[in-house]
């Protein structure tokens, strides 16, 4: 990720007419700082145009990686461009999702364009009363139903892994992957 020099870009700040007024007319100090200005004039560029570097809709292509890094957000140079924008843009709301079943189904459908639905509380009860007897213990499983969306098929390793990676770590989490949304929806 570098910027190399542009062929005839000007300086929007020429080191020249920022001389004083004896070095104005000087010959040799006009040469020697225009050829300053070839050299910082990529430079000047790249600091005017700094927020549209950090702005993951329209940063270059080669700083997208980079900029992923530093949100934490999944990037893999295999997907089209316009979904690694869109996870670098999303990623800090998913990571405050992280965990629970509207951050699962978001973060499939983002990296894998998939719809999806999650079943089952991951086995979390309590009790209302003081010094009463415990509820019985839940089942732990969470339920992951995963069906087409964006993309003709459902790749079930990356499903899980996608799952496996986003459910909190005491829970056991189960992938179906379907042909079709669930029939009890009624899309």
């Amino acid at each position: 990720m570098s910027r190399a020099a542009v062929p005839g870009l000007p300086s929007r700040y020429p080191i020249g007419g920022q001389l004083p007024a004896l070095y104005a007319d000087d010959d040799f100090a006009q040469r020697f700082t225009a050829g300053l200005d070839t050299v910082l004039a990529p430079v000047f560029a790249t600091l005017d145009n700094l927020p549209a570097y950090l702005d993951p809709r329209v940063t270059p292509t080669d700083f997208l990686a980079w900029l992923a890094s530093w949100v934490g957000a999944a990037d893999d140079p295999q997907w089209p461009e316009e979904l690694r924008r869109e996870a670098v843009v999303r990623a800090v709301e998913l990571h405050r999702w992280r965990g629970t079943r509207r951050g699962l189904v978001e973060g499939l459908r983002l990296t894998l364009g998939v719809h999806a639905e999650v079943t089952g509380d991951g086995g979390a009860t309590w009790s209302s009363t003081a010094g009463a007897e415990l509820p019985p213990e839940p089942s732990a499983e969470i339920l992951v139903r995963v069906w087409p969306g964006r993309e003709a098929r459902v790749d079930p390793d990356r499903a899980r892994e996608i799952v496996r990676a986003m459910c909190p770590v005491h829970t056991v989490c189960r992938v179906e992957v379907l042909p079709g949304p669930p029939a009890d929806e009624g899309r």
